[in-house]
């Protein structure tokens, strides 16, 4: 089962200065932090914040030539999270057919915001990065500490988190 999640915001992770996107699904209850590339993060950053940059970038280019195409991003998927990273397939709709394309889910959120196409996460995968995250934060294996992490990431809004800058 999927379910739909929206771009939250960018930050920075403050132990390896790794851009972190977040999403959240709509009724703002789950959570889902993305480690990704300083480029990538660029790319989402400038739309974020509605940059228009005098030449298109790769992302910009790439929405401009499906656009000309008349080829719709019906949707994007975060389909599955395996060894530590995530897998995500654009979902594109030429007439008559669909196409799935394996993409990098940072690659794939950069070009579902500028075509205006939802993001569905697969519910395995918010599970699983649950997990893996919060078993960093495990301290003796205390579980109140893992339940205040939990609670924390759930309950964040797009103001708890800092500004990335470009």
């Amino acid at each position: 089962m999927f379910r739909e999640m929206k771009v939250s915001g960018l930050t920075i992770d403050p132990f390896t200065n790794t851009p972190i996107i977040i999403l959240k699904d709509l009724e703002g209850k789950c959570v889902l932090p993305i480690w990704i590339g300083l480029l990538e993060a660029s790319a989402i950053a400038t739309e974020l914040k509605n940059i228009r940059l005098p030449r298109p970038m790769t992302h910009d280019l790439l929405g401009d030539i499906l656009d000309k195409l008349k080829v719709e991003v019906k949707k994007v998927e975060v389909a599955e999270l395996k060894d530590n990273t995530f897998f995500a397939n654009l979902y594109l709709t030429i007439p008559r057919k669909t196409i799935i394309i394996d993409a990098r889910p940072s690659d794939a959120i950069a070009i579902a915001l500028r075509t205006k196409a939802p993001i569905f996460v697969n519910e395995k995968v918010i599970e699983k990065s649950r997990e893996i995250h919060l078993d960093e934060f495990k301290i003796k294996e205390e579980k109140t500490d893992v339940d205040k992490l939990k609670e924390i990431l759930e309950t964040m809004s797009p103001e708890d988190f800092g500004k990335y800058k470009m």
